[in-house]
């Protein structure tokens, strides 16, 4: 009998070690700007988007998928295209900023556009920095566009997600010359009107936070609050999270 409970706790063990190993590492990241989908949602650009509000770092799924929420379903909001998702105004080169809450060794970064893929980016299993940020060439594009932004993870199956919907270029087109102006007839001056006062603006501009640092918190950049005892300055634009406090993420914050 003593024999057969021994066996059965080394099988545990055994069963428990195997389980924590083949356990992906914690690794989260999205792109917060141009602002992503989820990075929209997180700063109230969207409403009504769920969970993805609490947690945008976290649209993690297998590799090789080519949907805005990773095949995570409580985050199937972020591939809805019947809501009414902002486009950032971009040239033909964008830069696109990645915030990483947990880093982790990276094989790959693809974008696409469509179910082309318009550029990679090969870290070769590097740990890469709290931030990391790619210039992507989008000549050729033109109007909206939807990019999906892929970090692939290099020691597990998943890789995280980001949907960024951009306005490329904003020109009329057209390459002709217009025809000069003609002068115009010169003719005496009027008395001009008297200039109006100015007036206060009906709806002011909504207050930058400060204060103590608090979590579910939106700061913009330039924002700056205390913590620990100690002054920051917020760097980048973002909606607080447990575990983003000043300290821990110099990519979000500089003490000043």
């Amino acid at each position: 009998m003593r024999r057969t409970a021994t066996l059965l706790t080394m099988a545990a063990v055994s069963f428990g070690a195997t389980v924590f190993a083949a356990s992906p590492a914690l690794a989260h990241g999205y792109v917060s700007s141009p602002p992503s989908r989820q990075a929209m949602c997180a700063q109230g650009r969207v409403a009504n988007c769920g969970a993805i509000v609490y947690e945008p770092q976290s649209v993690e799924g297998p590799k090789g998928q080519m949907n805005c929420h990773g095949g995570v379903g409580r985050f199937s909001v972020l591939s809805d295209e019947s809501r009414a998702w902002p486009a950032t105004p971009v040239g033909n080169s964008v830069t696109f900023n990645w915030v990483l809450t947990a880093r982790h060794s990276t094989s790959h970064w693809d974008y696409y556009i469509g179910n082309k893929k318009i550029a990679t980016f090969n870290d070769g299993g590097r740990q890469p920095g709290a931030t990391v940020s790619h210039v992507v060439n989008l000549s050729g594009y033109s109007g909206r566009q939807k990019v999906l932004a892929v970090w692939n993870i290099a020691d597990t199956v998943n890789a995280f997600y980001s949907c960024i919907d951009l306005q490329v270029g904003g020109g009329s087109g057209g390459g002709s010359t217009p025809p000069p102006a003609p002068t115009p007839t010169p003719t005496k001056p009027s008395t001009p009107a008297p200039t109006p006062a100015p007036t206060k603006p009906s709806t002011p501009p909504p207050a930058t936070p400060g204060g103590t640092w608090k979590a579910g918190t939106w700061y913009a950049v330039g924002a700056k609050v205390t913590y620990g005892g100690a002054a920051y300055r917020c760097i980048q634009a973002h909606t607080a999270l447990g575990g983003w406090e000043p300290p821990n993420v110099p990519a979000l914050w500089q003490r000043v």
